[in-house]
């Protein structure tokens, strides 16, 4: 029963990049929409957990939902850039990646020797896992694969990486509890939003901000039930299975919204998943 309640996470966050790409819209339009639904739920957990707010929890709340706008803006933009199915593969394995360094450098997690060891080799696996899904196939015929913005992809996955990073490791650093900063966060994602918006020429007040409004309530979901599950199951269990998320996201984009991939392609995209999987499974076990 509670191994449900873990997968609820799984599910809506492998979901985001596909909901977002069938409401269609553009990055701006996805950021702001979200963020919305984001802080709609934010409200929902500051009555369901009756946490106070504090000065701290709301500076700390705002600075990480502003580092998590960067992180989500930048995600959609190499969505748009690269594709869903390359983006979130190897968006998930720099996360992991940053996370599991900013734990080692600055809260000194690897303790033990067959820590560091686990954690050397899950980090290496991630590291394989996103360069895999990143592969093109040199040899297919013009047409058949999806064209690539890889330039302008990459940088967008750098700063995206590095807002998520930021996100967690905000948090971690203030030795807040969690749940006493999700309403603040979701101040700070639409402030981030707002600040996105402000410096864009783009049209941004459209129905398909409206739309994405449901992609917001599907991450607050998916968050509120990770709080609900960790009690039951353990961090290590339900971190472990937040990752297989990318199972969804990666081939949702491929069967649901037709990007197109080689044969070739195919298998490197499987292969670097389920790498990336298990670097995040590792390291989900590590913590726990």
């Amino acid at each position: 029963m509670y191994i449900l309640l873990a997968l609820i996470p799984t599910v809506c966050w492998g979901s985001i990049g596909l909901i977002s790409g069938r409401l269609g819209g553009t990055s701006y339009q996805q950021t702001l929409g979200m963020t919305a639904g984001a802080v709609l739920f934010g409200l929902f957990s500051l009555v369901y957990f009756h946490e106070p707010i504090t000065r701290m929890s709301m500076l700390v709340g705002v600075a990480s939902g502003l580092c998590w706008a960067v992180g989500q803006f930048e995600q959609f933009q190499s969505m748009k850039f690269i594709g869903i199915s390359r983006t979130v593969p190897i968006s998930t394995g720099l996360q992991l990646v940053g996370t599991a360094l900013a734990g080692v450098l600055l809260f000194h997690e690897w303790k033990t020797t067959k820590m560091v060891t686990m954690g050397t080799i899950a980090v290496i696996v991630l590291i394989a896992g996103a360069a895999m899904t990143s592969l093109r196939d040199k040899r297919a015929a013009a047409g058949t694969s999806e064209p690539l913005e890889a330039g302008r992809g990459t940088i967008a996955i750098i700063i995206s990486t590095i807002g998520y990073v930021l996100y967690t490791v905000i948090v971690t650093g203030s030795g807040l509890d969690s749940k006493t900063v999700l309403f603040p966060q979701s101040l700070g994602m639409i402030l981030g939003a707002i600040i996105f918006v402000l410096f864009s020429r783009q049209q941004v007040w459209h129905k398909a901000t409206a739309k994405n409004i449901m992609t917001g309530l599907v991450w607050g979901i998916g968050n509120f039930f990770m709080f609900m599950a960790i009690p039951k199951v353990g961090l290590a269990i339900s971190y472990s299975l937040a990752q297989c998320g990318i199972v969804i996201s990666t081939f949702g984009s491929i069967w649901l919204l037709g990007e197109k991939k080689t044969k070739r392609e195919m298998v490197y995209i499987t292969i670097g998943s389920i790498l990336v999987v298990i670097g995040g499974v590792t390291l989900g076990v590590m913590k726990g």
